[in-house]
Parts: structure tokens; sequence; C-alpha cells
């Protein structure tokens, strides 16, 4: 029987116990943090420029600054009560889910990734039989971090049918290709690989497939495994692992490079871990992204509208906003928000709320995929705010969003969830 997941106050010990020994035998996609504990974050507010409004204290000889941006348009100025709210469950019965998403072409369907390379509809209150797209037979999932992990439709879906997903293939190297569906089906056979990317590692693949405003997809792809970015790839502009990446899926074959991407290539963004799910604000425009940390700290990138490509945001010289490799330069992106591994493991980046619930407006909403906890963030009196908002004891392994801007969570248990009103 399902049960509904409400506000409470952390057990930590016992959950950090229980995923010690879990973690033994299990990580999922984004759990290659490489390190342990577990718990809820210490944040580090930032101003809208992204100066760091608190000394650090690790391995920093100096602050890091990001250029200067405009604060983003959020409108929420505090956090709402999240004892008048609930995570109600919609979908059971899914095999190790990891990304939901919408088509966005007024069918009102969820559409549902499970790892192993099948992609499920929830339609009409009930999740249907026959899967979307089944593609088991060329999905590598040999590790827990590797398997079919992301999903994007295009802007014009309801007219050709293409939607993008990301998996690692044969080897166990990240393919982004692109399938056409008619109706509740796709075709398997339909596919256009447009990208091979060679792993060296079976983790660190990140993930995240998601359409811009601007039209472009973007693409996360972690570091390339291991732990500490063996090969220095996070700083290497050339390289398209830990990156985020940004091409032209409309012209060229099988896709062109935008002329103002930064240096010259499929790379918009870099100096990432493992950048496993990440989301633009339907109304603003804004960038969310949640990089996997490595043995200490997990954190929350964000890029205003606008912006030009070409944002570093540390690793492997930095680990959040502590130095890693080496000590902190000037002109790196800090994050918004970031947490130790006091407060958990593995971060799941979420979503701007923007549905029915006027309190929630302009909330982003992230979680941890160890301890279930569920933080909001926003900006209030010129400084970033993180506050736990739910602790759900769920193993949250994505956020997603219906054509209504309601907000649903993910968790490794085979379950889908919705935050909504009591």
């Amino acid at each position: 029987m399902m049960t509904l997941w409400t506000a409470r106050p952390p057990k930590l010990k016992n959950r950090i116990r229980k995923m010690k020994r879990l973690l033994l035998f299990l990580t999922l996609p984004m759990l290659a943090c490489g390190g342990s504990g577990l718990a809820a974050p210490t944040i580090t507010p930032l101003s809208p420029t992204g100066a760091v409004s608190a000394p650090q204290t690790e391995s920093q000889s100096e602050t890091p600054t990001s250029p200067p941006t405009l604060a983003p348009t959020i409108n929420a100025s505090q956090f709402p009560d999240p004892n008048n709210f609930a995570w109600v469950p919609v979908v059971d019965g899914l095999n190790r889910p990891v990304d939901l998403q919408s088509a966005f072409d007024g069918s009102g369907r969820l559409f549902i990734i499970e790892k192993y390379g099948v992609i499920r509809i929830f339609k009409d209150g009930q999740l249907m039989p026959q899967p979307f797209l089944n593609i088991e037979d060329r999905v590598d999932d040999g590790s827990n971090e590797m398997g079919l992990l992301g999903l994007a439709f295009h802007p014009d879906y309801e007219q050709n049918g293409y939607f993008y997903v990301n998996y690692t293939g044969d080897g166990g190297n990240t393919r982004i290709s692109r399938f056409q569906a008619v109706g509740d089906s796709a075709d398997p056979n339909s596919e256009q690989v447009l990208m091979v990317v060679d792993q060296p590692f079976p983790n660190h693949n990140g993930g995240a497939v998601v359409f811009g405003p601007d039209g472009y997809l973007y693409l996360g792809l972690g570091d390339g495994g291991a732990a500490g970015d063996p090969f220095k790839n996070g700083q290497n502009t050339g390289a398209l692992l830990g990156k985020i990446l940004r091409i032209d899926v409309n012209n060229g074959v099988p896709y062109a490079v935008p002329a103002d991407n930064p240096f010259g290539n499929e790379v918009w963004a870099y100096g990432l871990r493992n950048p496993w799910r990440m989301s633009f604000d339907r109304d603003t425009g804004d960038l969310w992204i949640g990089d996997v940390g490595q043995n200490k700290y997990e954190e929350i990138d964000y890029l205003p509208a606008g912006s030009a490509g070409g944002a570093n945001f540390g690793w492997s010289i930095m680990e959040a906003s502590y130095g890693y490799d080496g000590t902190s330069q000037p002109g790196m992106f800090l994050p918004a928000a970031e947490y130790s591994h006091d407060f958990g493991c593995s971060v799941t980046g979420g979503y701007v709320y923007r549905g029915s619930m006027p309190e929630w407006n302009g909330v982003y909403l992230y979680g941890d995929y160890c301890t279930g906890t569920v933080w909001g963030l926003i900006l209030s009196n010129g400084q970033w705010q993180s506050q736990v908002m739910f602790e759900t004891d769920l193993l949250i392994t994505s956020f997603g969003v219906d054509e209504a801007g309601e907000l649903y969570l993910v968790s490794d248990n085979g379950s889908a969830y919705i935050l909504a009103r009591k």
C-alpha cells in the first residue's frame, strides 16, 4: 500500500546507517559521490553577483567570484509552510524509474523512464501496460550508473514526433539519440544516433537532456568517472566530458554547433562533475543544474536567462565552493546552494514550481537521493536562501513537471508523487 509523505522531523542516524549498508551494493546514476556521510545542508548564501557572503575555510587562498549577473526573476520572497502540503502518490509498479517528462503536446501524458531501457506512459490516471519505447536490447546497464538516463521532447513534438534520449550503449559509452513516435508508441527502429561519447569508466555519465528556450538541446555529461576526475576533463574545454553541451538539432547532419557556442565545439559550460539533472525555469528561462559532488559537498548551480556560454563551475579545482585539486580561482561560478555530506550524499536537481499553488510559485525544489530530503531555494533580501521543506525517506532519483506546471517526485522505490495541498 502506498503512503502519503509529509513534512516531519528527520531521523537521520538510522537513515544514515541504512544507506551506508545499501551503498555497499547500490550506486544509482547520480550516486557517484565517491564519499560517505548523509544529512540536510549548510547553505552558502550568495549575492546575485555570485560573490560569497561568508568566508570559506578549506583550501582557499582567495574567494572565487562569478561575473556580474542579473538577479533571477523569482516570485516567492518567503517559503510556504510545508505542513500544509504533501507528496501524494500517483503511480507505482515502476522498475527503477529515473526521470519523468511531459511532451507538452496537450495530451496530459507523463512519460517515465525506467533505467533498464523502457519508457512508460502515465495517461488518464493509469500506467499504460504497453511501453512507449523499449530499447533494452541496446542499453548497456552493466553498472548501476549506466542505463537509459534522460529524455527530452522536441519543442515541435506535436508535429514531428521527435524525442531525444541519453543512454549508455555498447562499451558503456554515452549515446544521444533521436527517436520518432506516433500516438502512444515510438518506433525503436527510428533511432538516429546524434552523438557517441567515449566513457573511460562506468560511472559519472551525467544524464540530463533538456531543450532550452532558445530551441537548442542541452546535454549534461559527467567527467567520465572513477574519482577525482583522473583525466581532468572538467577543466578541459576541448573534451565533452564534465560539461553542459549545447547543440542545434534542427540544422546539420546529425546536428550543428551553434555559432555562439564559446569554444567552437559543443561545449556550453564546463567544470562539472556529474550533472545528473538540470532544468530551465519555464517562466524566466533561467538554468538550474544539480551537480553531484565528490566526497564532501553537493551543489546547485544557476545561470540566469540570457547568460553567455563559457561558465566555469570549478570542478575539479573546486568541489562546490571549496578547493579540491587546488585553491579557488577568480571567475569560477559559485553554487547558488551547497550542502555537506553531513546532510546527504547525492543531489537530485529539480524545478522551479510554476503550477496552481501560489505559495510555491518561483520556489526551486531539489532533493537528496540518500536522505530523501527536499529543499526549497529562493532569492530573499539579495541572498540565496535554502530551507528543508520535506523529509520523505524516499530515494529521490528525479523531479518532473506536467503541462500545468505541477511538480512531481520520482523515487527508486518504483513510485512517482505529486506535490499537492492537503
